[in-house]
């Protein structure tokens, strides 16, 4: 194969394709990414890591078409360290590829593109769009809560699924980690009925969520009960989809909790920030007493001594004390985007649930601590 790219398109699709691929790699081919020139006049990138793979199509002057693999972080830092502005030939041929650019001349070595895997997709029966914009907004205000323990591997991911809610039909995301729960609700894209409920893996979100800020308009998504894809325009990301059961979480979601504090989420965010700056990493806890219209924030480190700070909030519930992980806390506050946010409370032990207002797509658990 032979063909020049601009120094800014090949950065810019390595840079997608390059984050699939893990860093240690038993298998040598999985550390490469698949070049393929073609007669259009156009290189396609791919890359994957067996559970994952990214294809993207970039402009090229392509001059013989043809295909080959080569390291992917390797011809990453490469173009990364091109000047501006260069055109770059690549040229591939016997087991090596030459990279030359303005008086910068580089020989990779390189492996055959037959022995490169392709994720088979299989049948993909679901097929619906969704605005870029509202699948962003789906993944911020979820993903934060995603378990990283490998141990309860089904939460791992977002969890996918459609419902009836009272007269309309939606489709719902949740992720958990046992210690606070996301949800987004949305009217039910055309074409999702029927959809098998999904999980979506970490990685899978966080590669996506990436490609989403350079899409606009919709995103196609195609899945089946075992994988799922994700069509950008120039980029498909197609994924395993995590082989478990995710928990009935509308069990732990507080229906009956008659305490209602309503404060602006910006000042209750910063004076949980600042009395936080005390606490442990091992415990966290920040302490919120709740009195008549005033609710105090403390935070008491054996360590490092004690700190409180009076937010002003609307509640008219009898007084009572409860404790929160702070930086959950924090994780929940970030994504609240009106000037009012509701939190509503039972006890001490009990869940807690934290929205913007009733109409609100995202709602919020959070489990309290003991302090």
């Amino acid at each position: 194969m032979k063909a020049t790219i601009e120094r800014a398109t090949l950065l810019k699709g390595l840079s997608h394709v390059q984050s699939v691929v893990e860093r240690r790699n038993t298998i040598p081919i999985l550390s490469n990414v698949l070049l393929e020139a073609t007669a259009e006049g156009a290189l396609r990138l791919m890359a994957t890591d067996l559970d994952l793979q990214i294809n993207e199509s970039v402009q090229a002057a392509v001059d013989q078409p043809g295909a080959t693999t080569v390291s992917a972080h390797t011809l990453f830092d490469i173009a990364r360290k091109l000047p501006e502005g260069a055109q770059v030939q690549l040229t591939a041929a016997e087991g090596r590829m030459t990279i030359v650019a303005g008086r910068a001349r580089f020989s990779l070595g390189t492996l055959p593109r037959d022995d490169f895997p392709v994720i088979a997709e299989g049948e993909l029966p679901t097929q619906f769009e969704i605005p870029s914009e509202t699948l962003k907004q789906i993944i911020d205000k979820t993903r934060f809560a995603i378990s990283t323990e490998e141990t309860r591997y089904y939460l791992n991911g977002i969890f996918l699924h459609v419902a009836d809610d009272g007269s309309e039909p939606v489709l719902k995301a949740a992720a958990t980690d046992g210690h606070r729960l996301a949800r987004v609700t949305l009217p039910r894209p055309e074409g999702a009925a029927g959809m098998p409920d999904v999980i979506v893996p970490r990685k899978c979100v966080a590669e996506l969520r990436k490609l989403l800020d350079e899409v606009d308009g919709s995103v196609g998504v195609s899945l089946s009960g075992t994988k799922i894809r994700f069509d950008l325009g120039n980029a498909i990301l197609t994924s395993k989809l995590i082989d478990g059961t995710f928990p009935d979480y509308s069990r732990v979601i507080p229906t009956a909790n008659d305490k209602i504090l309503k404060l602006d989420p910006k000042s209750f965010m910063e004076g949980v920030d600042r009395v936080s700056t005390i606490a442990t990493d091992k415990t966290r806890a920040v302490k919120m007493a709740l009195d008549r219209d005033r609710i105090t924030l403390s935070v008491t480190s054996p360590e490092n001594g004690t700190a409180a700070e009076e937010v002003p909030g609307d509640y008219t519930a009898l007084p009572f004390e409860i404790g929160f992980n702070s930086r959950y806390l924090l994780d929940i506050l970030g994504q609240i985007d009106s000037d009012t946010v509701e939190v509503h409370l039972a006890d001490a032990a009990a869940p807690t649930l934290i929205r913007e207002n009733d109409k609100a797509p995202a709602l919020y658990v959070l489990m309290p601590m003991r302090v």
